[in-house]
């Protein structure tokens, strides 16, 4: 098993980076980008990798009172990981993404996913920044 993680400090309230960041109808805007989830009954989603052209089913649990979402593939067993977010005073907050590999042929190796995490990261924040600009303004 291959684990990493991430993490990035943002400057927004954690209830607004974890709205942005479970809302299933726009994960594409901030996980990498040859990901894309599906909804289905949930928690079910599918997840196409443009990479792999390849469906997977998944399951994807926002756990709101914890500000963590967890998600893992159904069937393979092949990958699981969470978003955790954490407020840090001040109107900031942490996020802290993990992934873990339990099959070594999906790990696509240390600096593609670390590469990818930070991406998706930044392209979270981003998102989180427009919408409290867009909301106050």
């Amino acid at each position: 098993m291959t684990e990493y993680e991430r993490s990035r400090t943002m400057a927004a309230l954690p209830e607004h980076v974890f709205d942005q960041a479970a809302n299933v109808d726009q994960l594409d805007g901030w996980l990498p980008s040859a990901l894309h989830v599906h909804p289905e009954t949930p928690p079910a989603v599918t997840v196409h990798d443009d990479h792999a052209q390849q469906d997977m089913s998944a399951l994807l649990s926002p756990r709101p009172e914890q500000m963590r979402i967890e998600w893992g593939t159904r069937d393979e067993g092949s990958y699981a990981g969470w978003l955790q977010v954490a407020g840090i005073g001040s109107g900031a907050s942490e996020v802290t993404v993990h992934l873990s590999f339990f099959d070594d042929r999906h790990d696509p190796g240390e600096r593609p996913v670390t590469e990818a995490l930070d991406s998706s990261l930044r392209r979270l924040e981003d998102l989180v920044r427009l919408r409290t600009e867009n909301a106050s303004g």
